[in-house]
């Protein structure tokens, strides 16, 4: 039997679709791998699509409407979403770092009937259950057997022994346009969580459209370790991942990434910043610590003047410095906030090339999107196909609140009628975050709107321009800039800076807390020197604890404002 070809730019718009997608790939490809008992373990595409349609029959032989899933990134949470929304139910991902009391309020507010749970959420599914939640079924995906709880192979032993029977269902649901399939709560950075209605042609749409972008093959593995139920991970990694019939290797957890990346050959990798700065700012240091910062610099200046003759040796120059990490590795893809020129310059030198998106879970999510061809330092790329973007109101310097619309954009918010009238305006979602494009089309971000400075003198100050200056600091973990009113007419610009210690600590030398205020509070003023005046940064906070983030390791800028309200 020879070999299926894979139809690219095929757009979708329905999971069902996708599944059927799917059924067109070769048997034996391997859709997803996973580590148990230290073994590695492979999934084919086509047990893949039959989990799918057990999961599917098992729900549709049931009076379940509305399901929630929580969990680590694994196997069983991806044929939960497809076997759910493919048999015409709404799915409502939730947060693994939800509090229990969180996921009680989030269970009463999206009125699921069922959940599909880790078992460490036992308690607080039960907890839910004790206050009023309207739970009938609960399954756990750690084939746990207790009283009430339904093992996850027993649903699908329950979904094969229908399929067998003929009593099947799958092949009569008609999935219906313009309804919400998937509701998904925002991570809350600004404010508390809205429920995101999204369509099934909403993610489909978005999902197929970014090929236009970047292409992934078959050949391609990418790791999960991005929380799953965020849909910067949902509809990238896992959706357009198996889209493309690439493999998806679920991660051990953060600690293991970089075995992860080794032992998966992984050659794409979809992260945040903050993920890829700190490993970056890891192995800098271990060349530095090797005495090796030297031969590693020529040898970059040497690869710069062979890439002008079009000659690139990068990845055979580099191979020793690649193997710490990922000597396979071709491209990241990232997105949820900008990066440092500095980082995306130093990944380049390696030769790895790292592409940014741009969305918001409102846009299923991605608006805009860099290609290999269609770059520009400090831009978040071009539009999606079929996505349009605006420029709302902009200022003497093109600098506006950006706005987009297209397939991916959301139904609204659920039971959120004014919330929903805020963000959307004929079919124009409002992002809240500032930008301005440029002559050849490309889109910048300045940033959000309910992050802007209004000092005094009606100056606005976008605090993540500070931020990025900060965080070049060789011992800056991450920092946050904010405004302090110290008098009627004077706002002071103020910074809280978290340091790594052990960075700190080589950069310095050991000293007294108090020293590296004033060693730190000396580089500060030396950023400030090439900044206007208004700019500067006039007092500063020095601690080791980090900021509150989401699982997107996003920071709760609201959460660490209300802490600093009351610091002098």
């Amino acid at each position: 039997m020879g070999k299926k070809s894979i139809k690219y730019y095929e757009e979708i718009s329905n999971f069902r679709e996708l599944v059927k997608r799917y059924e067109s790939f070769d048997d034996d490809n391997v859709a997803f791998k996973y580590k148990k008992d230290k073994q590695i373990h492979e999934i084919t595409y086509k047990q893949f699509v039959e989990d799918i349609k057990k999961v599917a029959e098992k729900v549709l032989d049931s009076d379940v409407k509305r399901v929630a899933v929580i969990g680590n990134n694994r196997y069983e949470w991806v044929i939960t979403y497809l076997g759910v929304t493919t048999a015409g139910r709404i799915i409502v991902p939730l947060d693994k770092a939800l509090t229990d009391k969180e996921i009680e309020k989030l269970l009463q507010r999206s009125g699921v009937d069922a959940i599909v749970y880790d078992e460490k959420y036992e308690n607080a599914v039960n907890e839910a259950i004790a206050q009023g939640c309207n739970i009938k079924y609960k399954i756990c995906m750690d084939n746990i057997e207790k009283d009430g709880v339904l093992k996850f192979e027993t649903m699908l032993q329950d979904g094969e022994d229908i399929i067998k029977s003929g009593k099947t269902k799958y092949d009569d649901v008609k999935i219906k346009e313009n309804e919400m399939y998937v509701m998904l709560f925002t991570s809350g950075t600004t404010n508390e969580p809205k429920a995101v209605m999204l369509s099934q042609e909403n993610i489909c749409k978005n999902v197929s459209n970014y090929q236009y972008n970047f292409m992934m093959y078959p050949s391609d593995t990418l790791l999960s370790f991005l929380p799953i139920h965020h849909t910067f991970e949902c509809s990238i990694t896992i959706l357009y991942g198996t889209y493309c019939g690439a493999t998806i290797a679920f991660c051990e957890g953060l600690r293991y990434i970089a075995d992860n990346l080794k032992e998966f050959k992984v050659t794409i990798f979809v992260a945040v910043p903050l993920v890829l700065e700190t490993m970056a700012k890891k192995i800098q240091k271990a060349i530095a610590d090797s005495g090796k910062k030297g031969l590693i610099d020529k040898m970059t200046k040497l690869s710069h003047g062979l890439l002008k003759c079009k000659i690139d040796v990068r990845k055979k120059l580099f191979k020793p410095v690649l193997k710490q990490f990922d000597e396979y590795l071709r491209v990241v893809l990232y997105g949820a906030a900008p990066m440092d020129k500095a980082t995306i310059e130093w990944y380049n030198d390696l030769g790895i090339e790292l592409i940014q998106g741009y969305g918001l879970t409102e846009s299923s999510p991605v608006l805009t999107a860099e290609s290999s061809e269609r770059k520009r330092a400090g831009s978040i790329g071009i539009p999606l196909k079929n996505v349009e973007i605006k420029i709302d109101n902009p200022d003497k310097d093109g600098v506006g609140e950006i706005l987009g619309k297209g397939p991916n954009i959301m139904l609204g918010y659920y039971e959120n009628e004014e919330a929903t009238k805020k963000a959307l305006e004929n079919g124009w979602l409002h992002t809240g975050d500032y930008g301005y494009i440029d002559e050849d089309g490309f889109i910048f971000i300045t940033g959000r709107q309910s992050d802007i400075i209004v000092l005094r003198n009606g100056k606005n100050i976008y605090p993540q321009e500070l931020e990025f200056l900060i965080n070049k600091l060789p011992y800056v973990a991450e920092n946050i800039v904010y405004a302090r009113n110290k008098s009627k007419t004077d706002t002071l610009l103020c910074a809280k800076i978290v340091y790594n210690k052990d960075n700190l600590v080589d950069h310095f030398g050991k000293k007294a807390q108090k020293e590296y205020e004033k060693l730190v509070w000396e580089d500060i003023k030396n950023i400030n020197k090439d900044l206007p005046t208004f700019k500067h940064i006039k007092e500063i906070i020095l601690t080791d604890e980090p900021l509150e983030k989401t699982t997107t390791q996003k920071v709760k800028r609201f959460v660490e404002l209300k802490k600093l309200e009351n610091v002098k």
